[in-house]
């Protein structure tokens, strides 16, 4: 009996090699690979890999494979000769959200697919407290507000100062007066009761929150709207204020632009233009308005000024394409950086934060 799966897999491996076309035709990551592999896999030889798989690995993977899309048949081929492994089929796979979670659920607790498919698809965060960063303030304080003041304490100890100041500001005054009271006394608390919160709110609050939350139509078209060339932008833009003027003026306001990087602090400016290529940066400012020209100058040394306004007039006619691009380089840069915690960027003068 044991030598079957043996016979079977070499005996698609024969296969495959007289039918063998070389390496797969794109180049496609580790953890792409093994996602590949397991879904290809299925439950007949797939079963083991996945009780020795850590948390982590298993986390990783399953992000990878609920977004993988359609791999052709021919790479699958290729892989699976790379690979020379346990195969039980070929042809072309989907990795979905729902057929990733149908696969778990035949190796996994119920309890441990509900926390991984939870944190795919809730807001990003290696652990709770960092998912619980990336939350709007409202959504948690209304969430907080019926919980004992004694747990909002202990959440609110947990997450950073200034997101704990907003939940408190949107908590009922008497509640957020005890919660800021409990805090005071607060002593360390048992990593038990730490476990049990996390998993209250992994239970409770993230699954609600990763099946009910819908992206608002206008921060959608915000982004797409952000990701248009100038020409393309104004067209558009043009074309709605006349259909629908609501709609364009909240565009509008939701937008991040290469203008709203003036508002950067100092700090978070010098951050960013840390990690940007010089040569771009000089592309950039060389459409860029007079004001944000001077920001990013005040922002550096006399001595580096100096040297890229010498960039950029050496530069000469630059194709409004190319300041485009660079200006949405910059643009996402900050947002990455944002995400990322390094630095903070704010949409209007109200110093309201922006979350990505």
């Amino acid at each position: 009996m044991s030598s079957r799966p043996n016979n079977d897999i070499e005996n698609v491996v024969a296969t495959l090699a007289a039918r063998q076309s070389g390496a797969p035709s794109r180049k496609i990551s580790g953890p792409q690979r093994a996602a590949v592999l397991l879904l290809a896999l299925g439950d007949q030889y797939g079963s083991k890999i996945w009780q020795l798989l850590d948390d982590d690995e298993l986390r990783q993977l399953s992000i990878v494979m609920s977004t993988l899309g359609t791999v052709p048949a021919e790479e699958v081929e290729g892989l699976m000769l790379e690979f020379v492994s346990r195969l039980s089929a070929s042809g072309a796979l989907m990795g979905t959200y729902d057929a990733t979670e149908r696969l778990l659920q035949q190796y996994l607790p119920p309890e441990r697919v509900s926390g991984i498919m939870d944190e795919i698809r809730g807001p990003a965060g290696r652990n709770m407290w960092e998912k619980l960063s990336n939350v709007q303030e409202e959504m948690l304080a209304n969430y907080l507000k019926n919980e004992y003041p004694q747990t909002v304490a202990v959440v609110l100890s947990k997450l950073r100062p200034e997101q704990s100041a907003k939940v408190l500001g949107i908590l009922p005054e008497d509640v957020g007066m005890d919660v800021v009271n409990r805090m005071l006394r607060m002593e360390a608390v048992q990593k038990e009761v730490i476990e049990r919160i996390e998993q209250t709110l992994r239970t409770e609050f993230m699954s609600s929150l990763s099946q009910t939350r819908r992206r608002d139509a206008h921060e959608l078209m915000a982004e797409v709207f952000n990701n248009f060339d100038r020409q393309t932008e104004t067209r558009f833009m043009t074309a709605l204020e006349e259909s629908n003027r609501e709609s364009a003026e909240r565009i509008k306001s939701l937008m991040f632009t290469f203008d709203d990087l003036v508002k950067l602090d100092n700090a978070s400016a010098q951050t960013l233009m840390r990690h940007i290529d010089k040569d771009k940066l000089a592309i950039a400012l060389k459409g860029a308005s007079e004001p944000v020209r001077l920001f990013f100058m005040q922002n550096m040394s006399s001595r580096a000024a100096k040297m890229l306004q010498d960039d950029m007039q050496a530069l000469g006619p630059v194709r409004l394409r190319e300041v485009d691009e660079a200006q949405a380089l910059l643009v996402n840069l900050a947002k990455d950086l944002a995400g990322k915690g390094e630095i903070m960027i704010t949409k209007n003068r109200t110093d309201e934060e922006l979350v990505y």
